[in-house]
């Protein structure tokens, strides 16, 4: 049952997948017309080569196309051969050109297709939530992307190409042959079903080999992804030849699943001709037998060897389309899969504003598997004024991103309410929550681009002003005005030639640019130093009072002077208070305090 339901997405798959085609209607419908042309033209010139042989060389009273041509010309040899070789290098000359437009509107087509497929598949990631896109790995998002809509484009391309020619094809030369010789034209047309019979068991028995090879592609761009991505890892702990033998044995894995996916068809070609010269052999053997006993016409068991050799050409045409289609098959399948996913959190159309940065949880729980046996978070009750600052400090994996994270909805919850502003977040549009929040996350992403550019991510509109009143607050304007092009400084990619507590103060900077009511730092100042940490901190207090922050923290002393603080055990709020209070009564709060009291007093 499972197994049917799976084949009837994918068969919508195929469906879903056509609307791409808007805007370029035009070139995939004029292709399939101009294929017919050509292959109208290819058909027609071993008749002409027929009637030369013939009527020309042979004088043959019976020849092909007799009536076509004027007693007058017929009887003038030369002037006879002349006329009909120009004609067939009319038709070699007008086939050409439909070929040549028609390859050219359907790249046309297929190429804006695959911008469609592209711009959509992109667009639809674009709206998923943190844990819809949980759900796939970033590398087999990359390669949906890329190389499976490469796969689509170019079954397009052949799809209003041959998908047009091939038959029409095998149908108008088949037609022909029929007409010059019934009898040795069955020869081929035996033929044709075991071909087509082969060819489709070739096609059962290849799609999974092909659906494998797959994955193999997304493990092996997953082994070069993480390899890039972690390359002073990789190479502090002198293990370039570990990763080397990593990326071999992937390699070697998608070269296995490849040849094993391709050795099947490689017996298509090698088959095809086979049938072709075999038909071809029995064609001459019969067919010069007729010749000698004058049944049949020299130029036209000429004609019928062209024909056969079309019928099954289009045949090894159709074997190919079959190749690719049963790839391709699986592509669709991954990226309609994609296609296919509900966003877990659903766009609100609503206009309403946020017009505080005031935050209340009530009995809020949330689990990441959405099993109420197994809560990440459990009945969080929690009343944030506007404007307040809270630190929020936990151990690890205790939720206190989760907690966070809940804020802009980058997750929903379970259950409970959460209200921003005196209203339930789900009234928002995602577009007004996210606008009202700032959010630096524990790990800080900057882009490829100049510091500017990556600064206005917070607000395109700002001005340089802004810009540098932003990074004075960071405690980022002294580091960038030292760099010699200033805030024209261009950064690689993830911001690579600067310092983590130096990309960390721009982050902080980007999401003061944005002027929210509610601003959230996941143990973003951890890089920076002490000194550096008060200073950003004052900055708040004094420049941003009316904002709400929530600042999680693993130092004690980031969040000491927070109006309140949150201890988080186990998922759930330990206790809440001021930095006295909680040292009076938190035993968990007392124990990090004197932990990190102690550490530092040793350093000193």
């Amino acid at each position: 049952m499972s197994s049917n339901k799976s084949n009837l997405n994918k068969e919508r798959g195929f469906r879903a997948i056509l609307p791409c085609s808007n805007g370029y209607v035009f070139p995939t419908l004029i292709t399939p017309v101009l294929m017919i042309f050509e292959v109208a033209m290819e058909v027609f010139i071993p008749l002409l080569m027929a009637a030369i042989v013939d009527g020309g060389l042979y004088r043959k009273a019976d020849f092909q196309l007799r009536s076509l041509f004027s007693p007058e010309l017929i009887a003038d040899n030369t002037r006879f051969i002349l006329t009909l070789g120009a004609l067939m290098i009319a038709a070699a000359l007008f086939s050409l050109a439909f070929g040549m437009l028609g390859a050219r509107t359907a790249a046309v087509a297929a190429m804006g297709f695959s911008k469609n497929l592209r711009h959509t598949l992109f667009e639809k990631i674009q709206s998923f939530s943190f844990k819809n896109t949980d759900k796939f790995s970033t590398p087999s998002l990359v390669m949906r992307a890329t190389a499976d809509v490469n796969n689509i484009q170019n079954l397009y391309m052949q799809a209003i190409r041959v998908f047009v020619r091939a038959p029409v094809m095998m149908v108008l030369a088949a037609i022909m042959a029929f007409r010059i010789n019934t009898k040795l034209s069955l020869i081929f047309m035996l033929a044709l079903p075991v071909l087509v019979a082969v060819l489709i068991v070739f096609a059962v028995i290849g799609r999974p080999r092909f659906r494998i090879w797959l994955k193999k592609y997304d493990a092996l761009n997953a082994s070069v992804q993480e390899d890039l991505t972690a390359i002073r890892v990789v190479k502090s702990y002198v293990r370039e030849e570990y990763e080397k033998k990593r990326f071999n044995a992937s390699a070697d894995d998608l070269k296995r699943a490849h040849i094993k996916a391709e050795r099947l068809f490689a017996w298509t070609n090698p088959l095809q001709l086979g049938v072709m010269w075999t038909c071809s052999g029995i064609l001459l053997l019969l067919g010069g037998e007729s010749v000698l006993g004058g049944t049949l016409n020299t130029g036209e068991l000429v004609s019928l060897l062209t024909y056969t050799n079309q019928v099954i050409g289009a045949l090894a045409m159709v074997a190919a389309i079959i190749v690719i289609f049963t790839m391709t098959r699986e592509s669709v399948a991954r990226i309609t899969e994609v296609l296919a996913e509900v966003p877990d959190i659903p766009e609100t159309e609503s206009e309403l504003k946020v017009e505080s940065g005031e935050i209340e949880f009530r009995n809020v729980c949330f689990s990441y598997t959405n099993d109420e046996t197994n809560l990440t978070l459990r009945n969080i009750d929690l009343h944030i004024r506007s404007g307040e600052t809270i630190g929020i400090i936990g151990g690890t994996g205790e939720g206190k991103s989760t907690l966070v994270q809940l804020i802009p909805r980058f997750y929903d919850i379970l259950s409970g309410e959460l209200l921003i502003g005196g209203r339930d977040i789900k009234d928002y549009s995602l577009y007004e929550l996210r606008e009202s929040v700032s959010m630096v996350l524990q790990k800080n992403m900057l882009f490829s681009g100049t510091i500017k550019e990556n600064l206005r991510w917070g607000d395109p509109n700002a001005s340089d002003a802004e810009i540098i009143e932003a990074c004075k607050l960071a405690c980022a304007h002294d580091f960038v005005s030292g760099f010699p092009a200033g805030y024209d400084t261009e950064l690689g990619q993830g911001g690579v030639n600067v310092s983590g507590g130096q990309k960390q103060r721009l982050c902080i900077a980007r999401a003061l640019l944005k002027k929210p009511k509610i601003l959230i730092l996941d143990d973003s100042t951890s890089a920076v130093d002490s000194r550096t940490d008060e200073s950003i901190r004052k900055a708040f207090r004094e420049f941003i009072p009316t904002t709400t922050k929530l600042i999680i923290a693993q130092r004690i002393s980031s969040i000491m002077d927070a109006d309140r603080i949150i201890v988080m055990k186990e998922g759930c709020i330990s206790d809440i208070g001021t930095h006295d209070e909680l040292m009076g009564r938190s035993e968990i709060y007392r124990e990090v305090y004197t932990s990190q009291h102690k550490e530092a007093a040793a350093n000193e």
